[in-house]
């Protein structure tokens, strides 16, 4: 199965985020793509890191999901599209999954919230979903989910993931290294592959990247550039082989 990261700016409005979706998406199909991945709130946006958000509209959001929906069938290309998304329960941080038959298969809410987001009154989700295309099982963890839990990432390898991926917003750290060992680390502990999508921002530190199930970077985005990467994976190199080796039993 063949991704593409797309690896994109800030943007400044919730309309030029679904413009620079679709723009990707076309670029995607171009490049043959099975299937393509969006950073953290793409539509309108993450708050809280230093860029403005325009306030929740959900008729936008909805209609930003109707728009992908059509595209997605036209183009025949899978999408996980993180949006922000209100339901009864409050506002969330998710990340929809579009096949390539325009049908919706569900979405992954960010179940763990940074303690920083907490002031946005962002409300956990409470479960995790893994999700198949083209017999490829997937799961998706949300940004500080995947740094500061890897017990999201081995939910999903446990299961059959071969691959989770990684919608996230990481601009400039003091600790760069940490982000980098923490892919590698991710997918070594599983034996999947971690697919990590970050933003194109200045003096980025964490890149988008693909890391292999043995921890070896596959591709990786240049730093602050707009662009979309592709790799085709192999989902029989996942061997899962410690993910299946889990004791559940001794968990607290």
């Amino acid at each position: 199965m063949k991704i593409g990261l797309a690896q994109v700016r800030f943007p400044k409005s919730a309309a030029e985020g679904v413009e620079t979706v679709e723009n990707c998406m076309k670029q995607a199909a171009e490049e043959d793509c099975n299937l393509v991945c969006f950073p953290e709130s793409i539509v309108p946006g993450l708050r809280g890191v230093g860029f403005e958000v325009e306030t929740y509209n959900h008729e936008i959001q909805q209609n930003t999901l109707y728009k992908v929906k059509l595209l997605a069938k036209q183009l025949k290309l899978n999408v996980i599209l993180p949006l922000e998304w209100r339901d009864e329960l409050g506002m969330h941080l998710t990340a929809f999954v579009i096949d390539e038959n325009g049908k919706e298969l569900g979405y992954q809410t960010k179940n763990q919230i940074d303690p920083a987001e907490d002031q946005f009154g962002y409300k956990p989700g409470n479960g995790r979903q893994l999700f198949e295309i083209n017999g490829v099982k997937f799961g998706i963890v949300i940004c500080h989910e995947g740094w500061r839990y890897p017990e999201t990432v081995r939910w999903a390898a446990v299961r059959g993931a071969s691959i989770v991926f990684h919608p996230q917003f990481t601009g400039e750290v003091p600790d760069p290294k940490f982000y980098d060992y923490a892919m590698i680390a991710r997918s070594t502990e599983n034996g999947i592959y971690f697919a990590s999508v970050n933003y194109a921002l200045e003096n980025q530190k964490s890149t988008t990247s693909l890391l292999s199930p043995k921890g070896e970077c596959l591709i990786k985005a240049e730093a602050e550039k707009q662009e979309l990467i592709t790799y085709t994976i192999e989902p029989g190199k996942a061997n899962r082989l410690l993910a299946q080796r889990l004791l559940s039993n001794l968990l607290l």
